[in-house]
């Protein structure tokens, strides 16, 4: 589970992020929705703390990212926006290296990629190198990398950008076993058919702010629109939100 009470991060005179505050629970699948510039990244970021929040608290399993970093790295699944394969390592190399990391015994890392390996459909190139690759092989090793230690929370950045059809229906039915399962899922994204077909709960953000957070159904009604474009653009307050 996560909570964020009141996060700000600045880059010089840039406030990318000004006060959000938000709940993912356990067994939830939760959306972060916003026009490209909102602060979703950046959110996402200080939570696996890569960047420490200027200003607010963060408990992720109950653990504090800017005092906790490496419990936290262990509880916790990340898929960043940028892929970050290592490109002279095969795909099985890649994922055997981050349960390595984390410290795995090796016939747990194998029976563990086994698994993933028929999870994700990546019998036809587990054993080539990464460089190469499609952007579907590419999400699906760095989601295999990312769950390797099987982490209970985990946080994925456009998981879907560049995806084909079939890539992102299998990436989406692969999220949904995530939720089954208990864990918790955080996803930021700006594609409305991603939030309609996975999130329990929507945290909407543009320019820095929580815009509004919710169900689907709660956004609609709060916004007295029948879509959940329509009620997202109506909750950042300008149509143009959607082009910054």
């Amino acid at each position: 589970m996560i909570k964020v009470e009141n996060l700000h991060k600045s880059f010089g005179k840039v406030k990318a992020v000004r006060g959000v505050s938000f709940e993912a629970r356990d067994g939830e699948i939760t959306g972060l929705l916003g026009p490209n510039g909102a602060g979703k990244t950046t959110t996402l970021r200080m939570l696996y703390s890569l960047l420490p929040p200027d200003e607010g608290e963060i408990r992720i399993d109950g653990l504090d990212p800017t005092k906790d970093a490496m419990a936290i790295k262990r509880t916790l699944g990340v898929v960043p926006d940028s892929r970050g394969l290592y490109t002279r390592m095969t795909a099985r190399e890649n994922i055997q290296y981050y349960g390595q990391l984390h410290g795995m015994a090796d016939k747990d890392i194998k029976q563990r990629i086994d698994e993933l390996v028929e999870t994700l459909d990546m019998s036809g190139f587990i054993d080539r190198r990464t460089e190469g690759f499609s952007q579907g092989q590419r999400v699906k090793v760095a989601i295999a990398r990312a769950v390797v230690h099987q982490p209970q929370t985990v946080l994925m950045d456009e998981p879907s950008n560049g995806l084909d059809v079939m890539s992102t229906r299998a990436l989406r039915a692969y999220i949904r076993g995530l939720k089954e399962n208990g864990q918790s899922v955080v996803l930021s994204t700006h594609i409305m058919q991603e939030v309609a077909a996975l999130c329990d709960r929507i945290v909407i953000i543009a320019e820095g702010k929580v815009a509004a957070d919710g169900t689907a159904e709660e956004l609609m009604a709060r916004s007295g629109r029948d879509s959940i474009e329509d009620a997202f653009v109506a909750l950042i307050g300008t149509e143009e939100g959607l082009l910054a």
